[in-house]
């Protein structure tokens, strides 16, 4: 059976569970109930539909319109306090955050923004950081640790900027602290890819206690289009490396590289964003409820667990 059959029994099983609490003792547990159910169909739903091309989630993900990490801020979240600079060098508009509200919880939002239109995403470039983006990211993580703060993070990117200023100013070693400073953190860690997911530039801020993934977004170590251009020396052949990759979010779901794959309105996330943020929402706070009962050792052991299963395999 399949790793998303298998996470379709668990809910099942959860929302039984919550019923029979329910009916036992009395208590209104609409709010847990109700949201869980429609959950539950949506992924029955979901099921016994035939996936599609992983291109063409790939281009779904890219779609013009697609929701940005702020359209999900500006419906989903109050009280957001954007916090600049990473005291080195400078800020960095492509990858943002800081404390906010998320439904009504206190979190640290750390969040890739690749811009609405032509002057914003040149501005951002296109969601991909440069060093400074991921300092800064190490600096609010900080902030998360000392003052309690969950941390939600809303990853779309093709990669870091590869940029020879970006090198300039070490990029890699900028990757590699900010993966470092994520698998310590003492508060839960909750990461979404809402589009693009690509390499190291994803992972960054990708190390969570739970990864989800939108249903039409991709997450992989390189593009497809990058891909193609090392193995047949022709990005042309993209749709061929997608296949190859499997890179969508089915795909990440079966082999367990995220916990769960949240649904989009009909067509993808671009055809309604108030659609898409009222499905995407209630899971990551529910995640986040669930890893509020562990404490700070709890929760550096299971992320180092988690990361450390990912391609384990048993030779035949």
């Amino acid at each position: 059976m399949s790793t998303f059959s298998e996470a379709l029994r668990e809910l099942e099983a959860r929302l039984k569970d919550l019923e029979s609490t329910a009916r036992k003792t009395g208590q209104n547990l609409d709010a847990i109930i109700h949201p869980l159910r429609a959950e539950v169909e949506r992924q029955k739903e979901q099921e016994n539909q035939p996936r599609l091309p992983r291109w063409e989630r790939v281009q779904l993900a890219r779609t013009s319109g697609r929701p940005t990490a702020l359209d999900y801020v500006d419906r989903l979240c109050t009280e957001f306090h954007e916090l600049h600079g990473d005291r080195k060098f400078g800020d960095d508009p492509a990858l943002i955050g800081g404390p906010a509200r998320w439904q009504g919880r206190p979190v640290m939002l750390l969040l890739q923004q690749k811009g609405r239109d032509t002057k914003s995403r040149l501005k951002r470039r296109f969601g991909s950081a440069n060093p400074e983006g991921y300092r800064k990211a190490i600096r609010l993580m900080d902030l998360a640790d000392r003052f309690g703060l969950p941390v939600v993070t809303l990853i779309d990117t093709q990669g870091a900027y590869p940029g020879l200023e970006a090198e300039e100013r070490g990029q890699g070693w900028a990757i590699a602290e900010s993966i470092q400073r994520m698998v310590r953190l003492k508060v839960p860690a909750v990461c979404v890819v809402i589009g693009e997911g690509g390499s190291g530039g994803a992972l960054a801020i990708g190390v969570g206690n739970r990864v989800l993934i939108q249903e039409n977004a991709w997450y992989s170590v390189i593009s497809p289009e990058g891909a193609a251009s090392i193995i047949w020396k022709d990005a042309s052949k993209a749709p061929l490396a997608a296949e190859a990759l499997k890179l969508t979010a089915p795909d990440l779901l079966d082999m367990k590289v995220v916990e769960e794959m949240i649904p989009e309105p009909p067509g993808g996330a671009h055809r309604n964003m108030d659609e898409a943020a009222e499905l995407l929402g209630p899971v990551v706070s529910r995640h986040l409820d669930e890893l509020s009962r562990l404490g700070p050792d709890e929760l550096k052991e299971q992320r180092a667990k988690r990361f450390r299963a990912l391609g384990a395999f048993t030779e035949q």
